[in-house]
């Protein structure tokens, strides 16, 4: 419905070279759990993500292995795929930078900024670094083995010098400082805006913006003359050379959003609400990325948030270049999909670097899964089924409603802050409270008190349990974004139906069903308890992956 509000958001674009680690999946899960709160909210959302899938390594590996670029990426974005979906991702779009509306998106942005006179014809000389790209002196790490980049310490660097075509950053600088002046949240958390300002302090460089020689890519659209680089039968000129990967990568965020072909849906859904990234590609998005959209006339996004890396034990960074990730398949099937959204984004910190382990995983399920709230509803749900005839009990207006206003005002607080580990320790303190009550009223003992005829005892009792179920209502409901598979099994439990679609889309507006009370005068029967989380043997699974 065009009168809703509009809510777009997006993930990076990853690296279509290898499977996907959960280290890479991190910010699809979170991102995730924010698009569904939208959704439920009741806003007109789309969240893209989706694939990076042109670059010299991919060409290479392709060759190696006897194949074509096009077929190996083929391959790498099918077990993308298939790894969001058993987590449960959700995307409006899965964009590929193979994509042929992306191929125009890239092309056009090249011939605005070349008529702008943003770019121009040079000479780069100096690092490139196959998995990633060019690199500045300052971005290298030299070691007795060579110059490496930091990132890809197992890739050998390459030293280019070559002809190709420049984007004038220097010329953004003024305006760049001025934006981030003017829109203080435009980079969070502050700490990363910071490092940004910086950067953009010491004087900002021109960078290359195509490559010579390449043929896989996104052809260069414009030849040395100025003119176009596509020949008459449609083709493109080799000569031309290709969109450097970076640049070409960045757009697919227009693309998403109807560039340049669709100029309604993309009136409506640009600029971006939020850019999540990792802090290792903050520069490109919260600098380049806002000069190379001002120099095509358009707008900035309207928030970067840089979230943390996965660290494996001893603080290094999990990657796929060192083989110390965690494989999302074994995760899964360990944690099941819920579970494994749950475990991490709650060890993991969603604005810092968080050291996470196997271990570390297995604690927090069975503690905050399996003995918290899944006991929280099912000894619930069974003491109601048990001492009120299956009858659904209606809340009252005691402690637990209180409790609960201010779980979810600090839950709404921290999750539209985009610290999600927090959102889910304020929902966590509120089951807590949930558990602590059935510790404090004891009704088991009442139910005996009941039978022996005591007309207060069942007034109590009759509240204590409304006010459990109605926790569990709500806390289905509110982890919804983070566990949606649990959610209609909470519902159904309950006795009530569940009204958003497998996405979050479609049903009424959340906050009016977060309300305690808020269906306290519709009749119902409870079904029969199901446990939610089966409890694991705290042993050590499969750990890191070796495989690379």
């Amino acid at each position: 419905m065009p009168d809703r509000p509009r809510y777009y958001l997006t993930t990076a674009i990853a690296y279509a070279n290898n499977r996907p680690g959960l280290h890479t999946l991190f910010e699809v899960i979170g991102a995730d759990a924010i698009a569904r709160w939208h959704r439920m909210l009741g806003d007109d959302t789309r969240f893209l993500t989706g694939t990076d899938e042109h670059s010299v390594n991919i060409a290479q590996q392709a060759a190696a292995e006897g194949r074509t670029p096009r077929d190996f990426v083929d391959e790498k974005v099918r077990l993308f795929k298939s790894a969001e979906a058993a987590l449960q991702i959700s995307p409006d779009r899965f964009i590929r930078t193979t994509d042929p509306d992306h191929v125009r998106s890239a092309q056009e942005m090249v011939r605005r900024a070349y008529a702008n006179g943003d770019i121009y014809l040079g000479t780069y000389e100096g690092w490139y670094c196959p998995s990633e790209g060019f690199k500045a002196a300052s971005d290298v790490v030299e070691t007795a083995q060579g110059a490496h980049c930091p990132n890809h310490p197992g890739v050998q660097l390459q030293w280019l010098s070559e002809r190709n075509w420049f984007f004038r950053l220097s010329a953004y600088q003024d305006r760049l400082l001025r934006h981030f002046e003017e829109h203080p949240d435009f980079v969070e958390p502050e700490y990363r805006r910071n490092e940004m300002l910086g950067f953009i302090r010491q004087g900002l460089e021109d960078f290359s913006i195509s490559r010579a020689g390449a043929t896989w890519g996104i052809p260069f659209p414009v030849a040395e003359n100025g003119e176009s680089s596509q020949r008459e039968d449609g083709s493109w000129d080799p000569e031309a050379g290709t969109i450097y990967v970076w640049y070409d990568a960045l757009i697919n965020y227009i693309t998403g959003a109807g560039f340049p072909d669709d100029p309604a849906a993309f009136a409506r859904w640009w600029p971006a609400d939020l850019h999540i990234i990792g802090h290792d590609i903050n520069r490109f998005h919260s600098i380049y990325w806002p000069a190379m959209l001002w120099s095509a006339g358009l707008q900035a996004p309207r928030k970067v948030w840089v979230h943390g890396w996965l660290l494996a034990r001893g603080g290094e960074r999990m990657s796929k270049s060192r083989g110390n990730f965690l494989d999302p398949a074994d995760v899964v099937a360990a944690f099941g999909a819920d579970g494994a959204r749950y475990v991490t984004l709650r060890e993991v910190a969603f604005d810092r670097d968080t050291e996470v382990s196997w271990d570390s995983f297995v604690r927090r399920y069975n503690a905050d899964l399996a003995n918290d709230f899944g006991n929280l509803v099912n000894r619930s749900v069974t003491m109601a089924g048990r001492y009120l005839g299956g009858v659904r009990p209606a809340p009252t207006h005691g402690s637990l409603m209180l409790a609960w206003q201010h779980a979810l005002q600090r839950y709404r607080e921290k999750l539209e802050s985009f610290l999600l580990h927090d959102a889910l320790g304020a929902l966590w303190e509120f089951v807590g409270a949930a558990n602590r009550e059935v510790d404090l009223e004891k009704p088991w003992e009442l139910a005996k008190a009941v039978k022996a005829g005591d007309a207060d005892a069942e007034r109590r009792l009759a509240g204590v349990l409304g006010d459990l179920i109605e926790a569990c209502r709500l806390l289905g409901l509110a982890t919804a974004p983070f566990l949606p598979g649990t959610a209609p099994r909470i519902a159904a439990q309950l006795g009530y139906g569940y009204p958003y679609g497998p996405d979050g889309n479609g049903g009424p507006p959340v906050l009016e069903e977060l309300r305690w009370g808020a269906r306290a005068g519709e009749p119902g029967r409870l079904a029969a308890a199901e446990p939610l989380f089966p409890r694991l043997d705290a042993e050590p699974g499969p750990g890191p992956s070796s495989s690379g």
